[in-house]
């Protein structure tokens, strides 16, 4: 502590005799007498320090406030972020619904065409390989599901089930090489098969005498059992003659987007 002292022996003078003159003016200023030479020297002396205080204190204050508003600001932001990402969220279920009651409704519509027992089922899972065709509806023998029965959505035909369990059901769909549906040209009641190519369907036995067009609609046929009469299978997009053979080379694009395959109908057994 006496090195210390030693060392600053000069700026202890200088801070104690200050300090000692400060508290000599401030007793002649509670005396309120008249201002003498060794005050006004005090004055003058200790005005710029005062007024460097002064602007140090209001800076430091100015610089703790925009610190404290930069802090409230942040969480601000943050509290704004969290809610604007639920908003979105809360959007997006939205937007899901309304998109979800606009395919219910269309199948609903479809139902009143229909007039035949009808069950709704999601699809929870698909297979679309190149050796199979198939989707998987949550619905079973639970719900009185048998293999055979024919499911549809409100844009056309999708398939029939191949496959039951209790609660699920595999479903092969008309694109599948191995499915056949008796169908006709609802324009010119041509008659024929409708078979899968894995993405579009073939028109077999179409004669080279039939009338066919481009554009013509493809509809069940009723025959066979499977599928009632008037169902939509797609339309016709290729036709070609070849100089040999009884039949034409017919090709039709599905109406059902089997990609975006949601919510189905099945046809139920009609009730006698």
């Amino acid at each position: 502590m006496g090195d210390f002292f030693k060392r600053h022996s000069m700026i202890v003078l200088a801070i104690v005799l200050l300090i000692g003159s400060l508290l000599l003016y401030s007793y002649n200023l509670r005396h309120k007498g008249a201002t003498t030479l060794f005050e006004r020297t005090v004055l003058t002396l200790t005005t710029p320090l005062q007024k460097g205080l002064d602007v140090f204190t209001e800076e430091t204050g100015l610089l703790w406030s925009n610190y404290l508003w930069l802090i409230d600001a942040q969480k601000e932001n943050i509290r704004l972020n969290d809610q604007n990402r639920q908003l979105q969220g809360e959007l997006v279920a939205l937007s899901e619904v309304r998109l979800e009651n606009q395919r219910l409704r269309r199948l609903l519509e479809f139902v009143d065409e229909v007039k035949r027992p009808v069950l709704p089922a999601r699809v929870v899972a698909e297979d679309i390989s190149s050796w199979a065709r198939t989707i998987v509806i949550d619905k079973g023998t639970e719900m009185g599901l048998r293999e055979g029965l024919p499911v549809v959505v409100a844009e056309g035909v999708v398939g029939r089930i191949i496959k039951t369990a209790a609660n699920s059901s595999r479903v092969l769909l008309i694109t599948d090489a191995s499915s056949a549906v008796a169908s006709m040209i609802q324009r010119t009641r041509t008659r024929g098969v409708a078979r899968g190519l894995g993405g579009n369907l073939a028109l077999e036995y179409a004669s080279r005498e039939d009338d066919l067009q481009v554009d013509d609609l493809l509809i069940t046929s009723g025959m066979g059992g499977v599928f009632p009469k008037g169902l939509v299978l797609g339309q016709v997009v290729l036709i070609e003659q070849g100089q040999f053979g009884l039949f034409q080379k017919v090709e039709i694009v599905p109406s059902t987007d089997f990609s975006r395959l949601e919510e189905v109908l099945v046809l139920l057994d009609e009730v006698k």
